[in-house]
């Protein structure tokens, strides 16, 4: 068993209670921008929660009634202009970085998104497993309003996946923002809760999932991200034996012993 790091992260807050990690950024007063060095943090982060055997689920939360605004204009887009083409990919693939760390940390996602939710925000809240939004969160792909393409951070693999191709093309051609009703209908957000007790709503669903086999879940977000790229058959045999492992866990048999003795199972992740 490991545990995550202690030191505590220089660009974000991080508590770790109940093998829940609560994460939010820290700049409340900019409507909290990302710059170079939270990205590099957070990618990092995440890249070494594979390990983090402690850690079972992670909330990505607002602060300050505002999620993430996006890369800040005078820490980033403003450097970029004087960096070379090397440089400027070197930045692009560190962010593209970050979404595969949260792809592939083996851990389940929530994004509690209240307020502002756009650029680089609105990515981090897309490649999140789960999403739980406030009436007031409007979520906006901005790039094109700085003379970009929506392609950015593998936007234009995801999103369409998430909400359908003809919304996603709308919202990464116009940056228009998506209001939470319709996230919630287009089916980019789980479910809208009141401001006041989004945290608590975030909490409770990430307790549920903690409560579940650690392993397995590890399995099923492995799953369904490699299964995008899967015929039908390639996936229920690759199903087919990643349920075959998961059934050699200790886990499966504290299932079958809570069961027998009708009891409720303590899943310990191994």
């Amino acid at each position: 068993m490991t545990t995550m790091q202690r030191s505590a992260p220089r660009h974000f807050k991080c508590r770790i209670e109940n093998g829940i990690a609560m994460l939010a950024l820290d700049r409340p007063e900019r409507k909290n921008p990302l710059t170079f060095e939270s990205y590099a943090e957070l990618r990092d982060w995440f890249r070494a929660l594979v390990d983090a055997d402690d850690i079972k689920v992670v909330i990505f939360g607002s602060n300050g009634g505002n999620f993430c605004s996006g890369g800040d204009v005078h820490d980033i887009i403003g450097p970029l202009l004087d960096k070379s083409m090397k440089g400027l990919l070197a930045f692009t693939r560190m962010t593209g970085d970050l979404v595969k760390a949260m792809i592939g940390c083996g851990k389940p996602v929530i994004a509690a998104v209240d307020g502002v939710c756009v650029g680089a925000g609105a990515i981090i809240a897309m490649a999140s497993d789960l999403r739980i939004a406030t009436p007031a969160a409007k979520t906006a792909f901005l790039f094109s309003r700085v003379g970009l393409a929506g392609c950015d951070m593998g936007a234009c693999a995801i999103l369409p996946r998430i909400i359908g191709q003809t919304r996603a093309a709308e919202l990464l051609y116009t940056a228009r923002s998506m209001t939470a009703e319709e996230g919630e209908r287009w089916g980019f957000f789980n479910r809208i809760v009141a401001a006041d007790t989004l945290e608590q709503e975030s909490l409770a669903l990430a307790a549920r999932i903690a409560d579940g086999p650690g392993f397995g879940h590890m399995m099923t977000k492995t799953m369904l991200a490699q299964e995008w790229n899967m015929g039908i058959e390639q996936a229920i045999e690759a199903e087919a034996q990643a349920q075959a492992i998961c059934m050699q866990t200790q886990d499966f048999r504290r299932a079958y012993e809570a069961f027998v003795a009708k009891q409720k199972p303590v899943f310990e992740g191994d």
